[in-house]
């Protein structure tokens, strides 16, 4: 059997993959099974924060490894308790509960939320507030904090207590809380599977005032803005807010599975022994991986990722078959004259991997991109829009 045969016979039809088998890479240059060489600006979507193959994460992960690789949440390991304390000097938080992704990630904010507002505010208070556009997740609750109707279709009843609101529009929030029992609210700087739309600064603090002046938390999905993608460590740092909660995964660990929730002065000892858990929470080698990664997002490596940014607006912004470019830092939406699925298709087909949202291109490379391979991405970008 081909790859391609087994893959379709033995794996779950959930994926359109392309028709590209990608076996080998070192930064951001990857390979397929023939040897053709593509620009990856992609990452495995905003996962390979330093692209493929970083020889620090390799030694991080190849040393722990040869330590121990996994042990339960019954015993200390080093690895996960140097994370979570990294994670709170660097952003003022007090506490981390680790999981496995995004969405075990945005659970856990959700579970605070709820248990934080029954024990201030009265056990009729669950409903936690998300936008339309936005994505939090797969899992049922997830899907239902996820505000498109689409991702719902499928899989009713979600879990309950969910209200969406449109962004920008603080009196509709405002009409929320004066109706329902909220708990908390729950945004994306930036709604990237909505389509790379940044949230307007004047609303985002908006929302934190409203949240606040009622006694709700308000929690900040960073799972894909966060680790430095948007040119500062977090997206919310950009907006001047305090969140409650700050929920992490694909860039944390560099391309291990790990997501984190982040918890302020405020609700950090919400959660008690035997309220959550999660087996490969804070596993060593992931949390290894993710030290290696934090320890190296530096000014120097932000200052980058804003110089890289401004670079790309500059080559795109205006040229033929480009309408906009949209984001925040290397997490970019470029809205072409032509679907977006045809310049993508395009572009691999002259060596430059890139994503779609919605209706655009996006854009999420590794934040260390050579200059000189970025500057190659552009012109391929550019030809592939105009043609």
């Amino acid at each position: 059997m081909t790859l391609t045969e087994k893959d379709n016979q033995y794996v779950a039809n959930t994926y359109r993959r392309f028709p590209v088998e990608i076996v080998s890479g070192k930064g951001s240059l990857v390979y397929d099974s023939r040897g053709r060489r593509y620009i990856d600006l992609g990452t495995g979507i905003a996962v390979n924060t330093f692209g493929v193959a970083d020889e620090a994460w390799q030694q991080a992960v190849i040393r722990q490894a040869g330590m121990v690789q996994h042990m339960s949440n019954l015993y200390y390991t080093e690895p996960c308790a140097e994370l979570a304390r990294m994670l709170c000097e660097r952003t003022g938080m007090k506490k981390v509960f680790f999981g496995n992704s995004g969405a075990e990630a945005n659970e856990c904010a959700i579970k605070v939320a709820r248990k934080y507002a029954a024990e201030h505010l009265g056990p009729a208070y669950s409903t936690i507030v998300t936008l339309r556009n936005s994505f939090h997740g797969r899992t049922l609750t997830t899907l239902a904090a996820t505000g498109q109707d689409h991702f719902h279709e499928l899989f009713q009843p979600l879990t309950p207590g969910f209200v969406h609101v449109s962004a920008g529009d603080a009196e509709e929030l405002r009409a929320v809380f004066a109706r329902e029992k909220v708990a908390g609210v729950l945004i994306e700087c930036v709604q990237g599977e909505g389509g790379v739309i940044p949230l307007d600064p004047a609303y985002a603090k908006a929302v934190e005032e409203i949240a606040h002046e009622n006694g709700a938390l308000l929690m900040v999905d960073e799972v894909q803005t966060g680790n430095g993608r948007t040119g500062s460590l977090y997206a919310y740092m950009h907006y001047g807010l305090s969140p409650d909660v700050v929920t992490t995964a694909k860039g944390l660990a560099g391309g291990l599975p790990l997501g984190a929730a982040l918890m302020s002065e405020k609700v950090q000892h919400v959660l008690g022994y035997g309220d959550h858990g999660s087996t490969f929470g804070g596993n060593p080698i992931s949390c290894a991986a993710a030290v290696s990664v934090l320890s190296r997002i530096d000014e120097a490596v932000l200052a980058g990722v804003r110089e890289r940014s401004a670079f790309i607006r500059e080559r795109l912004t205006g040229a033929p078959g480009i309408r906009s470019v949209t984001g925040l830092g290397l997490m970019l939406g470029i809205e072409t004259e032509k679907p977006a699925g045809e310049v993508v298709a395009a572009c691999m087909e002259k060596g430059v991997l890139c994503l779609t949202a919605k209706t655009k291109v996006r854009l999420l490379p590794a934040l260390n991109i050579p200059q000189d391979l970025l500057a190659e991405a552009m012109g391929v970008l550019r030809e592939a829009c105009a043609g």
